[in-house]
């Protein structure tokens, strides 16, 4: 189920690859490199710090189409390898707020089943669509890259 709650936004998704796969397919630079920002987005390895290490901060950095940038940063809270991520995220690096991100794995005779969360405190409905359509089409990706 996708669906917009009171909270956040929610993304339930099946993947024909084991959990092991999508888990990395969440925490390997390289990995999240090829797929944040979905196939029209750039977002090169020199301009990504991204260790998934409980209490470590990330960065990242989208180029778009057009040449304009998008900066990210976060921090991972928690890191349960092929079971569970929590970390971070904003695109306004220096301002204090952060989103919560939650990924929870859960293997299944066919691969894995992931479900995902993230608040969206403070968003309107637009923009509370616009995020959840925005993670839709990334994970379109990563589901590329974990099960290849």
């Amino acid at each position: 189920m996708t669906k917009i709650t009171s909270d956040g936004i929610e993304i339930d998704r099946s993947f024909s690859a084991p959990p092991t796969k999508v888990f990395d397919a969440w925490t390997t630079p390289q990995h999240f490199a090829r797929w944040f920002g979905g196939t029209s987005v750039r977002v090169p390895i020199n301009h990504l710090d991204f260790v998934a290490e409980p209490g470590r901060s990330w960065t990242a950095q989208m180029v778009l189409p057009d040449g304009n940038t998008i900066d990210w940063a976060g921090s991972f809270v928690e890191v349960v390898p092929h079971q569970r991520l929590v970390f971070t995220i904003t695109d306004r690096p220096s301002e204090p707020s952060r989103a919560t991100v939650v990924i929870v794995l859960t293997a299944t005779t066919d691969g894995t089943q992931m479900h995902f969360t993230q608040e969206t405190p403070y968003f309107t409905a637009e923009q509370q669509e616009e995020v959840l359509a925005g993670w839709q089409s990334f994970i379109d990706e990563l589901e590329r890259i974990a099960i290849s």
